[in-house]
């Protein structure tokens, strides 16, 4: 039996610690811009980060050599997903704003992208902690795998271990041979993205630190908002240009990379790209149709709709107030979406609009198959070929995915939900979408601090299944990968 590398495992989270703590200098430069009395507070999580992450670094992943094999892949994947957002706690907690499990639920929430949050008042809070909510929610969302494997290019395979234990349930298309050039071309249109989109929203009269919460919650998809009434308070120009961002982000990094440097021909090329599109316009036409029908009015039933439809497909989770009729039709459009997610290899969550094609093209050529038993058919996307070991991946991943989502859900009657309800919460975190106005039509309320402690720590092991994708937290825990040899 090879011997497990563990100084290689602290290595790569000490790493990341550091990188927690030299992140938190943004925040602790607001904080004394502000003047909000959230710097010592800062100053000691930083300082605790730093610490941590030199000794797991110098201390005992001094010696670490740079083999990295499945076995440990996985591991660094959930360490990492578990280890770091606990680091990320520490601000909300020294500073007060939060109890343990609160801080937890909060850090989780932003790294994973989730966006449920248990700060009713986000203005209440100092302004600085405000901006640590957004910075968790832009590292967490391109993911914190593919920053060790941008920088640490002495991985070599073991990057490609740890690119693929990142989207562990999917294939994802790169860039460039080499993969951690791959990352950093992904890492480059993401924040290009953030960039483009704060300049935006400061043009369009929102103040500074407003755009750049704004702008980080939106590539990212994660959802954190500044204000306790949501999205209501913009302006239209900045509710339309936070509709194309989240559209943007619900398409794949790689295709948005290619789209940016001029490869349109990937575009036009791509059929998942071609079904995202559709199902948006298809999501939004609808709903709009029905909110009208109603009698909410057109221009603002059509507005609504594209904002809403956009926040549900990426799985980003911004909400405004909706027009007083709700159709029954927009809360089962809000809740397929919920499961289907954008594209493979965005930012957002939900089982990915890729993986539901692919089943789809298995189940009409099975079903042909029935008719015609001598015919031979494959499953092909984008013109290739998908292998039936990948078929069989999705199968599986499908599967616990609605697993997970009814384990979810019981749990959560114990600890007081209703049925619907706790559908509904299983469904949107595990999804990484968190607030939806989907859960307030079922008459239940988005506010996560009057949960119980339990069922806080339901959603925060669903948001890491969905963000890990289950199959990285899964082997981990299967007697047969400690089997495992070279």
């Amino acid at each position: 039996m090879r011997r497990f590398n563990y100084r290689l495992l602290a290595r790569l989270t000490g790493i990341l610690l550091l990188v927690m703590a030299a992140a938190m200098l943004a925040p602790l430069a607001a904080s004394l811009y502000y003047a909000d009395g959230a710097l010592w507070p800062l100053l000691l999580a930083a300082a605790t980060l730093a610490t941590i992450g030199l000794l797991l670094r110098n201390g005992i992943g001094r010696k670490a050599t740079y083999e990295l094999h499945e076995r440990e892949s996985f591991w660094v994947t959930s360490l990492v997903w578990i280890a770091v957002p606990l680091g990320g706690a520490l601000p909300y907690l020294l500073s007060g704003t939060a109890s343990f499990t609160n801080a937890a639920f909060e850090s989780f929430s932003g790294f994973t992208t989730t966006g449920s949050s248990i700060i009713p008042d986000p203005s209440a809070i100092p302004q600085s902690i405000l901006l640590w909510r957004a910075i968790t929610q832009w590292i967490g969302g391109l993911g914190l795998i593919l920053f060790v494997v941008a920088i640490l290019k002495r991985l070599n395979r073991g990057a490609l271990r740890l690119y693929s234990a990142e989207f562990s349930g999917t294939q994802q298309r790169k860039l460039h041979p080499h993969i951690s050039t791959s990352v950093s071309r992904m890492w480059q249109i993401y924040t290009l993205l953030t960039i483009v989109l704060t300049v935006l929203l400061i043009l369009a009269g929102n103040g500074v630190l407003d755009s750049v919460c704004l702008a980080l919650s939106t590539v990212s998809t994660g959802g954190f908002m500044t204000t306790p009434l949501g999205m209501s308070g913009y302006s239209h120009l900045t509710l339309a240009l936070l509709t194309l961002f989240m559209f943007l982000s619900g398409i794949n990094l790689a295709l948005l990379y290619n789209l940016f440097t001029f490869k349109w021909r990937q575009l036009k090329a791509s059929q998942e790209f071609w079904v995202y599109a559709a199902v948006f316009l298809l999501a939004a036409g609808s709903s709009a149709a029905a909110f009208g029908v109603m009698g909410n009015g057109w221009p603002r039933s059509i507005g609504y709709s594209l904002f809403h439809i956009a926040s549900t497909i990426s799985t980003c989770g911004f909400y405004t107030t909706p027009p007083p009729a709700w159709p029954f039709w927009v809360s089962v459009a809000t809740f397929l979406l919920i499961l289907s997610g954008a594209m493979a290899g965005s930012t957002g969550g939900g089982i990915k609009l890729r993986r539901l094609m692919t089943l789809f093209i298995y189940l009409r050529n099975y079903l042909t198959r029935m008719l015609h038993p001598d015919v031979v058919f494959t499953v092909k996307i984008d013109r290739k070929v998908v292998p039936g070991e990948y078929v069989n991946k999705i199968f599986g991943f499908v599967f616990l995915y609605i697993c997970f989502i009814i384990g979810g859900a019981f749990l959560l009657t114990l600890c007081g939900s209703g049925i619907a309800e706790a559908f509904c919460l299983a469904a949107a975190n595990i999804s990484n979408l968190g607030p939806s106005p989907l859960i307030n039509s079922l008459g239940a309320s988005l506010d996560y601090a009057l949960m119980p402690t339990a069922a806080k720590w339901v959603l925060i092991a669903l948001m890491l299944a969905g963000r890990l994708e289950i199959f990285a937290l899964l082997a981990i825990v299967s007697p047969s990968y400690w089997r495992l040899r070279r």
